[in-house]
């Protein structure tokens, strides 16, 4: 009598395609993995997924993609976590750089080794560029729906060509109640090319503040980028500069894995008074909460928030534009 002896060993049956048999009295085991398209492919994100079969319901300890910059990634390198199941699964991939290649592929881990799906690869796309009334280029980043300034704005004319009063008297600066900017602590030479200028809502609300074809960002814009990263009480370390060259210790949650590059550029308080370089950001909204305050968006030192508030309009605050929506006229 002769009985045949049968380990569980890898077979490749289709390219990528990973399946696991195990066989005893000709019961057969498989696990298949597969990856997703690569699609919404940004500067900084993307989005792919796979999907884990599993004929005899095999145990998924973990499941996602894994990605690097360098061929035939592994679980070791970047990776997601998508749960347990098996089925289709839906990965969001964050934190890459623009002009970048990358390779990715779903795994599955369980408790006796890693399986991994096709590999793929996708390039993420350059930065784009706008240049303000006096030629200042400032770097531009898609996010979702939304293509915002990498730089707060540093103009001194509209895009009209109309200059801007520059305020640098603190008695004047706390009584004027028309467009006029500053720059931190009146010194244009130490903080123009880093934090670029502060605005106090006057200006904003002109409406020409901005680039031809971009504007300052509404309340509910703010909304739509926080919500990208998780929400206000966690976005704020998502949008940050990472580390401690410009934002002070701790620089609480700091990714920056959006790409948006927030800096801590301070602002002057409606009296004329400089506060809070190194250890706040404040942007200003489009909207107005009465007639003597707006809304703005404050990132802190400690914390991974994005704070909203409103507070009186003669306060100077930073500006970043988001580009307008394309109108598409309707084909006569």
């Amino acid at each position: 009598m002769h009985r045949l002896l049968r380990k569980s060993v890898p077979l490749i049956l289709v390219p990528g395609i990973v399946h696991l048999i195990s066989s005893c009295n000709e019961k057969q085991d498989s696990t298949t993995v597969g990856t997703s398209e690569i699609t919404v492919i940004t500067q900084t994100r993307a989005v792919s997924g796979g999907y884990v079969y599993s004929r005899n319901n095999r145990t998924v300890s973990s499941r996602g993609v894994c990605w690097s910059t360098t061929a035939n990634p592994t679980i070791l390198d970047y990776k997601t976590s998508n749960g347990k199941d098996t089925g289709n699964f839906i990965s969001i991939i964050t934190g890459l750089r623009p002009n970048t290649a990358y390779y990715l592929r779903a795994y599955i881990t369980n408790t006796k080794d890693t399986l991994y799906g096709e590999i793929k690869s996708f390039t993420t796309p350059d930065y784009g560029s706008v240049r303000d009334i006096e030629g200042n280029e400032y770097k531009t980043i898609t996010i979702g729906t939304q293509t915002w300034m990498l730089k707060n704005l540093c103009t001194t004319r509209f895009k009209d060509d109309t200059p801007i009063a520059q305020v640098s008297d603190s008695a004047k600066w706390a009584s004027i109640t028309t467009p006029a900017y500053c720059w931190y602590k009146n010194d244009e030479a130490a903080f123009e090319s880093t934090y670029g200028a502060l605005y106090n809502w006057f200006t904003v609300n002109t409406g020409k503040l901005c680039p031809e074809g971009w504007h300052a960002p509404s309340d509910d814009e703010w909304n739509i980028l926080t919500s990208i990263y998780g929400g206000e009480k966690v976005a704020g370390g998502k949008l940050k500069e990472r580390g401690m060259s410009y934002w002070v210790d701790p620089n609480s949650g700091a990714t920056n894995e959006s790409g948006f590059t927030a800096l801590p550029g301070g602002f002057r308080y409606h009296d004329g008074v400089f506060f809070d370089l190194g250890f706040g950001g404040y942007w200003w909204s489009t909207e107005q909460h009465s007639t003597s305050d707006a809304f703005f968006r404050f990132i802190y030192y400690k914390d991974s928030a994005v704070f909203r508030f409103n507070n009186r309009k003669r306060n100077g605050f930073s500006v970043r534009c988001v580009r307008d929506k394309e109108t598409i006229l309707p084909v006569k």
